[in-house]
């Protein structure tokens, strides 16, 4: 029988593994697409996923509510992958056949190509340990309420997924990559997110005469310009700071000054150090652009996440399981990211990398994640298996010194 984990170059194998699982896999990201859910409601996906491991006669193990965990083959854990589930509240436009059937919410991220690789890596690894023991075990995670703000991340850790585990990989979805290439960086590659909300109130009247109200549209609209502006000078330049707001929402009538008022939105930054430090001016920034409008003030300041920082280590893992199962060509620097990812926790415990999968057709249309038209190419899946399954061998032959002078 041939060991997978200790040839020289063990990872030019996963192909012929993942073909005859393939069609399979392709039906059940497509299942998951038409019926997404939101956060910590993954009810009928943490199922679907239970009913095919155990198929497959695996153990999983369900998190409390949702979610799940799995671990494949035996010995030590080698490495953790880690999977989200959870979908956005986003209408879907893209009129696919399998389309959302659930109106107002759709997979507009991706995950549902991440829980599917997840399921997909799970299911090629038993396969191979059925022929050959791995010698490892390696832990599956699927994690809910990715989308939410803190994420479901805290959960799963709080319920052990990281017990006795030394790494752990992931993946994301990449619009602006083609398929067939995987975009990496050493360091950070998300930044922190936060989200802001503040409610203002005071006394209200007549647009005509301001000066007897305590006018609360015009302190938003102070708040919406001055904040930002005031922060961008209050902390490093180099650290992006960016507070982006969604929403404002004040007032019923063209000349009557409401008496309270909403905005929301987010502070991001690229910079660990520099999150922080933001975080703790935010109040006082808020506080001292609105004093001067009479109102009272109500700041709910949630902290959501710090940038994914990836290791060298494991980024090189990723890359050279890459370069071997796709080609030379497959691997390409990408660009830190504004976006927020609750993955971040795992790496706040334990050293590893997140990848990101490159989903666009060549030559094809142009998407955004978070978009309701979002079309993802179904060729990514199979490169993402490929390579994640076979990261998980590379980090499986690093715990054997006897396998690794031979490469």
């Amino acid at each position: 029988m041939r060991n997978y984990t200790t040839e020289a170059e063990p990872t030019a194998l996963v192909g012929p593994w993942l073909e005859p699982l393939l069609p399979e896999l392709i039906d059940f990201r497509r299942d998951l697409h038409a019926h997404p859910e939101l956060s910590f409601k993954e009810f009928r996906t943490t199922d679907k996923l239970v009913e095919r491991l155990l198929e497959a006669g695996l153990e999983p193990r369900r998190l409390d509510g949702t979610g799940l965990t799995v671990d494949v083959g035996e010995g030590p854990i080698a490495t953790a992958l880690r999977g989200d589930i959870d979908a956005l509240p986003i209408i879907e436009e893209t009129g696919l056949p399998f389309a959302s059937k659930n109106h107002g919410v759709t997979h507009a991220c991706g995950h549902d190509v991440h829980t599917t690789t997840m399921l997909g890596i799970a299911l090629v690894l038993h396969r191979m340990h059925l022929e050959s023991p791995l010698g490892a075990t390696v832990r599956i995670i699927f994690q809910p309420a990715e989308e939410t703000m803190p994420g479901g991340a805290h959960s799963c850790i709080e319920q052990g997924v990281l017990e006795g585990v030394p790494r752990i990989l992931a993946l994301h979805c990449d619009p602006r990559i083609n398929v067939g290439k995987i975009g990496t960086r050493i360091g950070a590659i998300t930044s922190a997110s936060d989200t802001i909300k503040i409610e203002l109130s005071g006394r209200g009247g007549h647009t005509s005469r301001p000066h007897l109200t305590e006018d609360l549209v015009f302190a938003l609209a102070q708040i919406a310009v001055n904040v930002p502006a005031v922060l961008s000078r209050r902390v490093d330049v180099r650290s992006g700071v960016s507070v982006v707001w969604g929403q404002i929402n004040a007032g019923s009538a063209p000349n009557a000054i409401p008496g309270t008022g909403y905005m929301s939105g987010t502070m991001r930054c690229l910079d660990r150090d520099a999150w922080h430090s933001a975080g703790e001016l935010l109040d006082e920034v808020v506080h001292q652009v609105a004093e001067h409008y009479g109102v009272d003030v109500h700041l709910e300041h949630t902290r959501g996440v710090p940038p994914v920082v990836n290791s060298e280590h494991e980024t090189a893992l990723i890359e050279a399981a890459a370069r071997a199962e796709i080609g030379e060509g497959a691997v390409v620097l990408t660009p830190q990211s504004m976006g927020g990812e609750d993955f971040a926790w795992f790496l706040a415990e334990l050293p590893g990398a997140m990848m990101r999968l490159g989903t666009k057709t060549p030559g094809g249309e142009e998407y955004d994640l978070h978009r309701g038209d979002y079309i993802v190419d179904e060729r990514a899946l199979g490169y993402g298996i490929q390579v994640l399954t076979a990261a998980a061998l590379r980090t499986i032959r690093d715990l054997d010194p006897a396998a690794q002078t031979d490469t």
